[in-house]
């Protein structure tokens, strides 16, 4: 199947192929969240490292060279390659948004200096890309990346970056609502289960976003 018919949710399981999108470079940037030093720690508990072992073969064998590769050619087309991050801006935390403050995996404490909260070094930004930091689930809402968006005069948003479920799902929605066309590259994305993954692809696909693979945005892109 294409990106037209996979992943529908019950609500678009019956609708109509969407038209092919004019996606021209100029008006188009690819962002990148959260990938970084953090996520690739592996745990030193045997039973945590097991359990989260399919997402890291997943980062390692599929969404990190996938993304590195998309990065490249974005910049050899010229089109713009934006990061966005997770750290908070005070040492101690308090500017963190709620969600990243309540007790469990999501509690987060990361400084911006902080070695866990860079963007690991095979996906590192290039000299005189965009980097924002972020203190809450959604790039849009935790930054001025809407601003900086806009005033590039970008309209159409490839996102990448983890957790699908999660941080890139919040962005998604928060672009979608602010009328950006959203693209989601489902191989350059991953969440703690591949389950989690494909589900959260199913719900936000055809209302928030389209769902492609790398090879199927080049293919609609016409890149080379």
């Amino acid at each position: 199947m294409s990106w037209k018919t996979s992943y529908r949710s019950f609500y678009y399981e019956c609708a109509p192929e969407p038209d092919e999108p004019t996606l021209l470079p100029h008006e188009t940037a690819m962002l990148c969240i959260d990938v970084q030093n953090y996520g690739m720690v592996l745990s030193e508990d045997p039973a945590e490292r097991a359990r989260w072992e399919p997402f890291h073969q997943r980062m390692r064998g599929t969404v990190i060279p996938q993304l590195r590769a998309m990065q490249a050619l974005f910049r050899d087309n010229g089109i713009d390659v934006i990061h966005a991050r997770i750290a908070c801006l005070l040492d101690d935390g308090r500017d963190r948004s709620l969600s990243q403050k309540l007790p469990g995996w999501n509690n987060l404490l990361m400084p911006q200096t902080a070695e866990a909260s860079q963007i690991i070094p095979e996906l590192a930004p290039a000299p005189g890309e965009i980097v924002v930091t972020k203190t809450t689930d959604s790039a849009l809402t935790g930054t001025n990346l809407r601003l900086v968006l806009n005033n590039m005069g970008i309209r159409n948003v490839i996102v990448t970056g983890i957790y699908t479920d999660q941080c890139v799902s919040s962005t998604v929605r928060s672009l979608a609502d602010e009328s950006f066309f959203v693209v989601l590259l489902e191989d350059c994305c991953a969440a703690g289960t591949e389950a989690l993954h494909q589900r959260e692809l199913e719900i936000i696909n055809m209302i928030y976003c389209h769902v492609m693979s790398s090879d199927e945005l080049v293919g609609v892109m016409g890149l080379s």
